[in-house]
Formats: structure tokens, sequence, C-alpha cells
């Protein structure tokens, strides 16, 4: 699973990209972010506050519940403001 991070995600994490492999019980968004929190000091501050967090799986934007596979693209960023 390619996973992509941006913004002050990628700042804390240090790595804009890691390609990973879950646990097999690790299938939703929402398990994935629980999962990577606990990889490293900076993953863990990075996902502190997962109401901060936007995700997106494939390139379509994705809730907490979304499933998500070896294939998938997983991105985190920041919620997005624009004019």
């Amino acid at each position: 699973m390619k996973i992509l991070y941006f913004a002050w995600l990628r700042s804390k994490i240090g790595t804009g990209e890691e390609d990973l492999t879950p646990p097999a019980d690790v299938v939703t968004v929402g398990q994935i972010m629980a999962w990577l929190s606990t990889r490293s000091p900076g993953h863990a501050e990075a996902f502190a506050k997962p109401a901060l967090i936007r995700a997106a799986v494939n390139q379509d934007f994705a809730g907490l519940d979304q499933p998500v596979g070896a294939d998938d693209e997983l991105a985190f960023f920041p919620p997005v403001t624009g004019g």
C-alpha cells in the first residue's frame, strides 16, 4: 500500500510517502491511522488528533470507515480551504 503525507503531516513524519503492508486485520482508513500512529514518535504526533486529518483512497475523499486494500493509494492531508 502506498501512503502519502502532505503539509504538516509530512513534516512531522519526516517523509512524503511510504510503501507499507499493514497487518491483515487493519482494513479501514481509521484503522490505518491508528496503526500508523504506533510506527514512530513522528507518526504518533501526526495522528494525535485524527479529526484534523482528511484522507483520500485512490484520489477520492474517504471517511474513516472506507475499506482499503494492499494495492490502494492512501493519502493524508489537513483540511483544504479555498476561496
